[in-house]
């Protein structure tokens, strides 16, 4: 059986290819720009652009399992022209050609951002509503109105499966994606200051292990959470210090400071070109969703998150093996 993965030079898509070709799989990789990611693997690559719908259809052909890993990622709240064509107009592009292709399983990633802020107290689950409105941040509508388009489709027939990571966390992290410039910027010491709040963690591997599994799953739900463990931010610094051996940042800026610095570094941004490491939006989505149940996909999916700690220690250990941060590192990749 063929599978197609869109968006597969990503940090996802880089994991998942490996998993599949390590099983034996036949894989064919579909690529927008960049394929360092793959570069090696001798895996087939196809140039094609979730935009394009005729490029899809090359594709999507001979396929039993598409994978749509493809997305853009803002941490802008204004950025509907960036995360739009391809998180919304890529996604229906995408779904329209797997109802054409027919008789496929299509398993589309979507993200907890998608998911509106619950309640204090609230568990975050598969039933909790989406994203509506225009106070959301950019990113977070165009997921939800992603899923909207596949929770259509599949009422018209589509086989798909939504899966909706929290912060993705490990190796193979080429991009670096943005916790992946995080944790570089506390490895090389250029994070003093750290603000307050968490979010909920997650290894790449358990994502793509869930990923698998659900694709060959017989009857499975139409969407799954995939959840780790939540902790602070200043958990993760101390964490980070213990694995790398460098001195953790011991002041967390209170959350409304933070945001007007965060703004701040936004305007920055802007005039530099440079893409900012923290803005307002992302320091908001850290009181967000503090509670994320994985329940139905671990008893569905035997999902079973592995400590945050090992992620952490390999993300660092891949880091420093391919060049990321240097040998002052000295106790980098060690358990914590």
């Amino acid at each position: 059986m063929l599978w197609v993965v869109t968006g597969a030079a990503g940090h996802i898509g880089a994991n998942l290819v490996r998993s599949l070709l390590d099983r034996g799989e036949t894989v064919r990789a579909v690529i927008h720009r960049n394929a360092a990611a793959l570069e090696g693997l001798g895996v087939e690559t196809v140039s094609g652009d979730v935009g394009d719908p005729e490029s899809l259809k090359e594709a999507f052909r001979d396929a039993g399992i598409v994978v749509n890993l493809a997305a853009r990622i803002s941490i802008s709240r204004d950025a509907g022209n960036v995360v739009d064509p391809v998180n919304v107009a890529g996604t229906r592009n995408v779904v329209r050609v797997c109802l054409e292709r027919g008789g496929l399983r299509l398993v589309h990633f979507s993200s907890i951002h998608a998911i509106a802020q619950p309640s204090a107290g609230e568990v975050t689950d598969e039933n909790s509503p989406l994203v509506v409105g225009r106070r959301a941040p950019a990113y977070d509508r165009s997921k939800a109105q992603g899923e909207r388009v596949v929770l259509e489709a599949v009422g018209n027939g589509l086989n798909a499966v939504i899966l909706a990571p929290t912060a993705v966390v490990g190796p193979y992290d080429f991009g670096p994606s943005y916790f992946g410039r995080v944790l570089l910027g506390l490895a090389r010491r250029r994070m003093p200051v750290l603000v307050r709040g968490g979010f909920d963690w997650v290894d790449v591997r358990d994502i793509v292990e869930a990923t698998l599994r659900v694709a060959l799953a017989e009857q499975p739900s139409v969407k799954y959470l995939l959840s780790g463990h939540w902790h602070s931010i200043m958990e993760v610094s101390r964490m980070a210090g213990r694995i790398t051996g460098l001195p953790a940042a011991s002041f967390a800026a209170p959350m409304p400071i933070a945001r007007v610095c965060g703004s701040a570094v936004e305007q920055m941004c802007k005039l530099t070109g440079r893409p900012p490491l923290f803005t307002a939006c992302a320091i908001d989505a850290l009181s967000q969703h503090p509670r994320v149940s994985h329940e139905r996909a671990a008893a569905e999916l035997g999902y079973a998150p592995r400590p945050f700690a090992e992620t952490l220690a390999d993300a660092y250990s891949w880091f420093k093996a391919n060049g990321y941060v240097g040998g002052d590192c000295t106790r980098m990749g060690a358990s914590s």
